[in-house]
């Protein structure tokens, strides 16, 4: 039995046609034909079935036979904050195999010690989108450009907010201990600092903003294996 593919369709439901460059996969690599089965999701919850109606150029029409809401897979909002790495295609790697944990949302962070300013966001995205395609995911991860370190410190946030640094004159304590205490906020954000870490004067201002001070082990981590266990470790104390 053929295996049913699935292409990310934002209001699914509401149009006949896959956008331009899910059609071109679909036809071109994947090879679909009239009559064909796929699976549609729309980002926000629901899976469709669908038939193919007419493949022909660069065009994939199709016809919903069901629509499946789906159940979260996880209470509460998974977020991480992270200051991007020079090297992009460590972020890259990074963004691919958090939404592939489960992750809600991802921030940019532009820090004292960053040592990239600019993400090309329509990449990210692409990256978020095939992610989440292969690994199934209902809800597609939510991106926010670069912000500022004290801009976004002074936005509001879950009361379980933490921020993982390696400073140990600031008193520390293990992300996983924290997020497996009880609590009625089901929703955890986590920042993660550039490859020099945030300067201690960013920790501060954190923890004076209402940020627990955490670590992530004992090993010292690149920025972007940090941001992965810090959403592995917010998945897990969920189980």
């Amino acid at each position: 039995m053929k295996e049913v593919r699935f292409f990310y369709v934002p209001d699914a439901a509401h149009q006949t046609a896959l956008p331009d460059d899910e059609a071109t996969h679909a036809l071109r690599v994947l090879r679909l034909h009239e009559g064909d089965e796929m699976m549609l999701m729309d980002g926000i919850g629901n899976y469709y079935r669908a038939e193919v109606t007419l493949a022909h150029g660069h065009h994939c029409q199709y016809a919903i036979k069901e629509t499946l809401p789906q159940e979260p897979q996880w209470q509460g909002h998974v977020h991480l904050a992270i200051a991007p790495t020079k090297m992009m295609d460590r972020m890259e790697w990074m963004l691919e195999k958090a939404v592939e944990v489960g992750v809600d949302e991802i921030s940019f962070l532009d820090c004292q010690f960053s040592e990239r300013s600019i993400v090309k966001m329509p990449r990210a995205e692409k990256i978020v989108i095939a992610a989440t395609k292969q690994s199934h995911k209902a809800w597609l991860t939510t991106l926010h450009e670069m912000t500022p370190f004290d801009t976004f410190i002074r936005q509001q946030h879950p009361q379980r907010r933490y921020i993982a640094h390696c400073y140990e004159e600031v008193p520390r304590t293990y992300l996983f201990d924290e997020l497996r205490q009880p609590s009625t906020e089901a929703d955890a954000l986590v920042l993660v600092g550039p490859e020099g870490d945030f300067s201690i004067d960013e920790v501060r201002r954190a923890v004076a903003a209402g940020f627990v001070s955490v670590h992530l082990g004992k090993s010292r981590l690149r920025t972007e294996t940090a941001g992965l266990a810090a959403v592995m470790m917010m998945q897990l104390s969920k189980e």
